[in-house]
């Protein structure tokens, strides 16, 4: 059935081709084609042929003379022309018979009049029954202009509605309650009954109905749940346009009728989400019978309120992006910092450790400044943690420097920061470890090694001065608790003009001492225990304890390097072992002897020629002989385990290396000998 207003009439008298419309089984229309003509085919009301179907393009295809032949061409069509069954590229010449097939239309290319047919002239619609009419498309809107500054013309009607909608959906916090406002905000301007927003899914550059996803629907009755139209979803995905359409209810195409089954809609609209010339989803709306359709105003709102949309929802998806790498990092903050905590833990329960757990507990609630002193390896920053988390300050951050591992230039860097362009290499801006820490706690390591010109202004930002980043002018104020660490003599740096005395007063505020792992050998076997669960659990292996030889073998080693070494080697011994509980032989221990102030052949210069003479029975106060050989060595400060190494020797060569006898001579067992020469290193010489 020809479209009202068709112009019908007899056969044009140079016509020697013709065009046969069909639509399913019906013939809809016989087209005359007279040379030099151009017959236009599509979905837009500007062609000759128009074709209501969504999988027809806009400009889809035409047919013109040339050379004396009829051609067809393809006009860029997303589902093409099939002649004969084939897809077409480009122009392909028709001959009689050939059947063109566009959308769900076919048209025979014939050069003999049908009998009784009625031959159209001017445009068609090739409509199955009764169709719908889109009524308006619209790209733009009079949203999209300032308002006029005369102030006696009336605001535009809506611009208010809009203005306030478009504040709403920029604070909403996530994509499906910007979904729900924008909808909220629509029905609350016209006569929608029914809505939804879907969003498309899909990344690639051409989008159908299929990579579209409900996001949020709406409906004046409790209880309805909207269809979007799939036929018009098409349409605006093609064409980038909002539409209005009415008639909805009067349409016999299966294509529309089937995706608006549910709704019974006489009027909708359908509105691109459009964000930098991409469509992101759409908008349906739809009025039943018994209201009041939707208008040409409504299609005008409708597409102002997607267009903004569309800005706020790139926004809502950064915001959203951030948050879940937000969560994602303070989950790992947080788990790191669950580790810290379990790693601040002080193992041990001797009397050395009780007594620095309990200074800890009693320094770290305050804001005082905390020197703490010991050796390489014994802990110092595991107590500095011990303070951190022990302290109201437990919940900022925790954030340690090397002071020996960096240049005196890159050290003042690294504590305040540069500016861009301050030396050769700033590339950028840095923010420096004193602001890292605001609010938290500085761990400096190694303090001692500072440079005199970066003590200065570590000194001023102590005493609660403001600071300059490297390069820069704006003061910088922070607050921030500051532990320092040393194994040097602060008191003979500052007595040889290389560290600062008031730096030194400012920082000897509250002192703790970590003792060495000597002082404290009972510890070693819980400090081993320790390590060797973590080991096992971080490395998946199957040691889980000790022998009673391998715990006296780590209780009479000396461990210069203190828990670090011990650490150390437990971890390689539970690594290397086979066995699940690691022996003696397991325990892999370096020949390091302990640094004593002066060498050994120095310190014990003529022990060995008095050995004989020492009595096998203690030592008389009264001779002056031994008196003068132990206040030597006490005005060394030589430790229990020097002493103990250099008697065993001194003994094994009195005796020629007769390790029975040398064991008797000492008291000892011979297998108690073997393992101290196997602890001090003690080798026969050559």
């Amino acid at each position: 059935m020809e479209q009202s207003g068709v112009n019908q009439s007899k056969l044009p008298a140079d016509a020697t081709n013709f065009l046969v419309i069909r639509r399913g089984s019906a013939r809809r229309s016989v087209i005359p084609l007279s040379p030099g003509e151009i017959l236009t085919i599509g979905r837009a009301n500007s062609n000759r042929v128009v074709i209501p179907d969504a999988k027809c393009s806009r400009q889809h295809c035409e047919v013109f003379s040339s050379g004396g032949r009829w051609l067809v061409r393809d006009l860029g069509s997303r589902n093409g022309v099939l002649v004969d069954g084939e897809r077409i590229d480009g122009e392909v010449a028709l001959k009689h018979g050939d059947l063109l097939t566009i959308g769900a239309c076919e048209a025979e290319f014939t050069n003999t009049a049908p009998e009784g047919s009625i031959y159209v002239g001017g445009s068609i619609d090739v409509g199955q029954g009764a169709t719908f009419d889109i009524i308006e498309r619209k790209s733009g809107t009079r949203y999209d202009k300032p308002p006029a500054t005369d102030t006696s013309t009336r605001t535009k009607p809506g611009l208010n509605e809009l203005y306030l909608l478009a504040r709403s959906m920029a604070e909403a916090a996530s994509t499906v309650s910007l979904a729900e406002r924008a909808l909220e905000g629509i029905f609350a301007s016209s006569s929608a009954s029914l809505g939804a927003v879907l969003l498309v899914t899909s990344e690639g550059e051409k989008v159908g109905a299929d990579d579209l996803e409900y996001v949020a629907t709406m409906s004046r009755k409790a209880g309805e749940t909207p269809s979007a139209s799939r036929y018009l979803s098409e349409i605006v995905l093609e064409d980038h346009e909002a539409l209005l359409a009415r008639d909805l209810s009067k349409n016999e195409s299966l294509a529309l009728r089937d995706s608006l089954s549910l709704i019974s809609a006489d009027s909708a609209i359908c509105a691109p989400i459009r964000h930098q010339g991409r469509v992101l989803g759409l908008i349906h709306l739809y009025a039943v019978k018994e209201g009041r359709s939707l208008e040409t105003d409504d299609l005008e709102f409708a597409l102002a309120v997607a267009d903004q949309f569309g800005v706020a929802l790139e926004n809502v998806k950064r915001r959203e992006a951030l948050q879940q790498g937000l969560s994602k990092a303070e989950l790992l903050a947080n788990d790191l910092r669950q580790q810290l905590e379990v790693e601040t833990e002080l193992v041990g329960n001797s009397s050395q450790m009780n007594d620095l757990r309990s200074k800890v507990g009693r320094i770290a609630p305050t804001d005082a400044t905390v020197l703490i002193r010991g050796e390489s390896g014994v802990g110092k920053e595991l107590v500095a943690r011990a303070v951190h988390f022990n302290s109201h300050r437990r919940d900022q951050a925790f954030v340690c420097v090397n002071c020996a591992a960096l240049s005196e230039s890159l050290l003042e860097s690294e504590l305040f920061g540069h500016e861009k362009g301050s030396f050769t290499g700033a590339v950028g801006q840095k923010v420096g470890k004193f602001e890292q820490a605001d609010r938290g706690t500085l761990f400096l390591d190694e303090v001692g090694e500072m440079s005199p010109e970066v003590q200065s202004k570590f000194l001023r930002v102590l005493e609660g001065h403001p600071y300059e980043r490297v390069g820069g002018s704006k003061p910088i104020q922070v607050d921030v608790r500051v532990v320092t660490a040393t194994n040097r003599n602060l008191e003979a740096a500052v007595k040889e003009g290389k560290f600062r005395q008031d730096l030194y007063f400012r920082l000897q505020v509250l002192e703790l001492f970590v003792p060495p792992l000597r002082k404290h050998p009972d510890d070693i076997p819980v400090i081993s225990s320790h390590f060797l669960e973590r080991t096992a659990a971080r490395s998946r292996i199957k040691c889980t304890g000790f022998t009673n030889e391998a715990v006296e073998v780590l209780r009479e080693y000396h461990w210069p390097g203190n828990v670090r070494e011990l650490k150390n080697v437990i971890e390689r011994s539970a690594i290397l072992s086979d066995n699940e509980l690691l022996t003696a032989d397991d325990i892999r221990l370096q020949n390091f002897e302990r640094p004593t102030p002066l060498a050994d052949h120095q310190l014990f210069a003529g022990l060995d020629d008095r050995v004989e003479q020492m009595p096998s029975k203690p030592l008389a106060p009264s001779s002056d002989d031994t008196q003068g050989i132990w206040k030597k060595v006490i005005n060394q400060e030589l430790s229990l385990d020097q002493l103990e190494n250099q008697y065993i020797t001194a003994t094994l060569d009195r005796l020629g290396w007769n390790k029975s006898a040398a064991a008797r001579q000492l008291g000892i067992e011979r297998t108690t000998l073997d393992r101290k020469l196997k602890k001090y290193g003690i080798t026969k010489p050559d």
